[in-house]
């Protein structure tokens, strides 16, 4: 399965593509996309909404995953970072790739042990659970620990034999009991 991890951004979004084989996984690649400050709202989203396209033409994932933001103190940015956020998923809707979303904690939690980890040991984990990586950015580090959240994520529900997270158009619609147990997998990511 190959998994397409983002960390959203209205200036820089990280990216990273990682395969899992068995218990393994396997570094693909990384990188940024970032937007040009000085134009428009409407210029920057196209920019990054292209951007995540072009990456999933190239690297053609299974699935993808983002990070969940939280509500800055700045209610602007806040807005922006949602646009921003909107048309980054909306790229993999829109190609049928389904798309999770994870709270920062979790995603800390996944990599690292902890969900108040700091950014250095996220990446120090991310090079340890992907030998020989080299990171674009600080953001394509965050957009693999991100992949490699739902990896682990990934295999839990194949493992239990749990239905994968609400799918795009490629997905079926679910019985009331896979809905519920979706449900209830989802509120438990968020925690």
């Amino acid at each position: 399965m190959r998994l397409l991890g983002l960390d959203p951004g209205l200036q820089r979004t990280g990216w990273g593509v990682i395969d899992v084989d068995g218990s393994r996984l396997i570094h693909v690649a990384n990188g940024v996309i970032s937007s040009d400050p000085s134009g428009g709202i409407d210029q920057r989203l196209v920019a990054l909404h292209a951007g995540v396209l072009e990456t999933i033409e190239q690297y053609r994932p299974d699935a993808a995953a983002i990070e969940e933001t939280f509500v800055n103190k700045n209610p602007e940015s806040t807005l922006k970072l949602g646009l921003a956020r909107g048309a980054i998923i909306l790229a993999p809707a829109l190609s049928g790739i389904p798309v999770t979303e994870y709270a920062p904690n979790r995603v800390k939690k996944s990599v690292v042990g902890a969900g108040h980890a700091d950014k250095h040991q996220v990446q120090l984990m991310v090079e340890k659970l992907l030998p020989g990586v080299v990171f674009a950015n600080a953001d394509a580090a965050d957009a693999l620990a991100v992949a490699i959240c739902h990896a682990h994520f990934a295999q839990t529900h194949q493992a239990i034999g749990a239905p994968p997270a609400p799918k795009g158009r490629r997905g079926a619609a679910a019985s009331g009991m896979q809905k519920a147990i979706a449900a209830a997998l989802a509120k438990e990511a968020r925690q």
